[in-house]
């Protein structure tokens, strides 16, 4: 008869070492905004799926297409400016 081995200790011996660091949850702090469009845009689009967009979608599906761009944009800047070593002239 085989034993059924379970293979958790295997499986989780490395959980330490699979959780993000503190630089990867800042980066992902500054990301928030960006996210939070993108699914801001993502369910404008997904609620006009089944059916015809109204003007009324079409105004949600721009204002949340443009708070996903200035988030971008944003983000750029702000790393831009970050990673400019002693000002840029």
């Amino acid at each position: 008869m085989d034993h059924i081995v379970t293979v958790q200790d295997a499986v989780t011996a490395f959980a330490d070492f699979m959780e993000p660091t503190a630089a990867e949850l800042d980066a992902i702090e500054r990301e928030m905004p960006v996210i939070l469009a993108d699914v801001e845009l993502l369910d404008a689009h997904i609620a006009t799926l089944d059916r015809t967009p109204t003007e009324l979608d079409a105004r949600r599906i721009r204002r949340a297409r443009r708070r996903a761009l200035a988030a971008r944009a944003a983000l750029v800047n702000r790393t831009a400016g970050a990673s400019l070593p002693g000002g840029a002239a």
